[in-house]
């Protein structure tokens, strides 16, 4: 049994939320056979005007939705806890936050570089991030306001919010409203993009504002839509920049077309409301970010991530593109990691390995954003992509998995600018799904019905089996919790602090200890790389304690179960 459990056990959430699904679809179809009118039932039609009143108090439901976002994670605190975190871009994009949060745009070498070097992160000729600022800008006010989380917290909920402001301005006032509370359910609550230090939302949210800004822009030409439009721009320019063109490129072709089809709007009307201020934001935005990378790399069309990639990687981004020379590498960690990067890569170039990385690639994307749960209304999509309307969410769809397909690496929040048209398309395919009869009975409205009560279901079987300590989907809080223990350890004892981490032979490159604060020499606690004897026994690690003289050194090995803390001078 402890075999079957191993085995079922990351899937075990999808295999639930079919068996649900599969029962309820049962039941439906039984009861339209014996009786249809039990597919109606009073209490439900009441609840459904009352949803439709609200729904019409539209920008009451753009509050409604951000605000049960915070206050349903908040409230689940005592169960899920607050995450820690794990993963090395996390580490990475709280870097940027602690910058921020100082009022730094990055940070001086420091003289002891060398032993602070980890993934995803440059030293030189700056030490900051690799990746874009708009998710170290939202870490960062989070910071500011207490902890970083916060700012993960508000941003969801943003993000939920603009997922309801844009939807309805592309479907009826309830069904719109549906959509959103799909959405909290599924991407608000217990999904990684709250749990985790991602910040995934930021990317959706500029998804968001374009596609909520396009159709009012389109029908109003009013200012406001074009500046928003021009915000959710530079969003996706300074969070996923490389996802934010595939998802910008059919925008810009459908608004090519509006503004020189027959139903144009006049050229200084096009002017003064549309292209002028897009112009403008776009202006201020890609002059903000060119002096951040000014700054951050001493060019401000040279991005961080390509200072990394150059300095670090071996597997180039792009299927097509070559390998490149191994670099010199000062720690066998780092360097081991890059070389099973190239040995993914070199796989994916294979015929089997690509496909076999394709289907995994759209599994997690399929798991993370749709489930058996929100599959069901795509059995109507046929008929949805038949209506003019819809064309512009499927031509975004299609250009994000295009521009996917020749990525060495994707993941699901890759995907995130593009949400937004993602639940356009299945917000339309529940409605076309609530016309659905069988045999004459309307079995639809309650095939419709049965979606946010399952989704609403399932967080109450996960928050319930956490809380009594059931394990079906991995531990709350989500994160390193060692090294979280850890650290809290140290920052309660007096004076300042040195670890010096040691690796086994095989570590796992996804879980890396060596991330420091912004100002590393005014940290409570300084995490260091082990530069120990090597095999012509010099000792690197000597430089370092000279320089840290004033502080207690520690030696932790991060591949033991459980970690342990120990005296640097006893461990050696």
């Amino acid at each position: 049994m402890q075999d079957l459990y191993l085995r079922l056990a990351p899937s075990f959430l999808v295999l639930l939320e079919l068996l649900l699904l599969t029962a309820a679809a049962a039941l439906i179809f039984f009861s339209s056979r014996n009786n249809s009118s039990r597919l109606q039932p009073p209490v439900f039609l009441s609840l459904e005007r009352a949803f439709a009143h609200l729904a019409r108090r539209k920008l009451l439901c753009v509050l409604l939705v951000g605000l049960s976002v915070i206050a349903l994670r908040v409230a689940l605190i005592p169960i899920l806890g607050i995450p820690q975190p794990r993963f090395n871009d996390e580490f990475s994009y709280l870097l940027a936050a602690d910058t921020f949060a100082h009022g730094r745009l990055t940070n001086p070498t420091h003289p002891m570089w060398i032993h602070f070097e980890s993934f995803h992160i440059i030293q030189q000729p700056t030490y900051m991030s690799m990746y874009p600022p708009a998710q170290g800008m939202i870490l960062a006010a989070g910071q500011l306001l207490g902890h970083p989380w916060i700012g993960q917290v508000l941003v969801t909920a943003l993000m939920c919010s603009a997922l309801c402001w844009m939807l309805q301005g592309w479907l009826p006032a309830s069904w719109a409203l549906l959509g959103a509370a799909l959405a909290v359910l599924r991407l608000g609550i217990l999904s990684y993009w709250m749990n985790t230090y991602w910040s995934a939302s930021v990317a959706a949210l500029g998804g968001a504002l374009i596609l909520g800004a396009w159709p009012r822009l389109r029908k109003h030409l009013h200012i406001h839509d074009a500046v928003l439009m021009g915000l959710g721009l530079v969003i996706l320019a300074n969070s996923r920049p490389y996802e934010g063109l595939l998802f910008s490129l059919p925008v810009a072709a459908v608004m090519l077309l509006w503004l020189s089809g027959n139903r144009r709007p006049t050229f200084h009307l096009t002017l003064t409301r549309v292209v002028t201020p897009l112009f403008v934001v776009l202006a201020i935005g890609a002059l903000a970010t060119g002096y951040y990378y000014f700054r951050v790399t001493g060019s401000p069309i040279r991005l961080a991530y390509q200072v990394n990639r150059d300095t670090y990687a071996i597997a180039p981004y792009f299927i097509w593109q070559t390998p490149r020379p191994e670099p010199p590498y000062h720690h066998a960690a780092m360097r081991d990691f890059y070389r099973a990067a190239l040995i993914e890569f070199e796989t994916n170039r294979t015929f089997t390995g690509y496909l076999r990385r394709g289907a995994a690639k759209f599994v997690d994307w399929w798991q993370f954003y749709l489930g058996p749960l929100l599959t069901l209304p795509f059995l109507a999509f046929p008929s949805v992509l038949r209506q003019k309307k819809m064309r512009l969410p499927v031509m975004i769809c299609a250009a994000m998995l295009v521009g996917f397909a020749i990525q060495t690496w994707t993941l699901p929040h890759y995907f995130s600018p593009a949400v937004g048209a993602l639940y356009i398309l299945l917000v339309q395919c529940l409605r076309q799904l609530s016309h659905w009869r069988l045999a004459g009975r309307p079995i639809g409205p309650a095939l419709v019905r049965v979606i946010p009560m399952l989704a609403c279901a399932m967080i109450l079987l996960r928050v319930s089996a956490a809380a009594i300590h059931i394990r079906i989907e991995p531990a709350w809080p989500r994160g390193n919790l060692e090294r979280a223990s850890i650290l809290r350890q140290l920052q309660q004892r007096p004076g300042l602090q040195l670890v010096i981490v040691r690796y086994g032979p095989h570590p796992d490159p996804t879980l890396d200890w060596v991330y420091n604060e912004a100002n590393i020499d005014a940290a409570k606690v300084v995490w260091a790389r082990d530069m120990g004897k090597d095999d012509h026994q010099n000792d690197d690690n000597q430089e370092l304690l000279r320089y840290f003289k004033d502080r207690r050194v520690w030696q932790v090995n991060a591949d033991a179960s459980p970690p342990r803390l120990e005296s640097y001078e006893t461990a050696q």
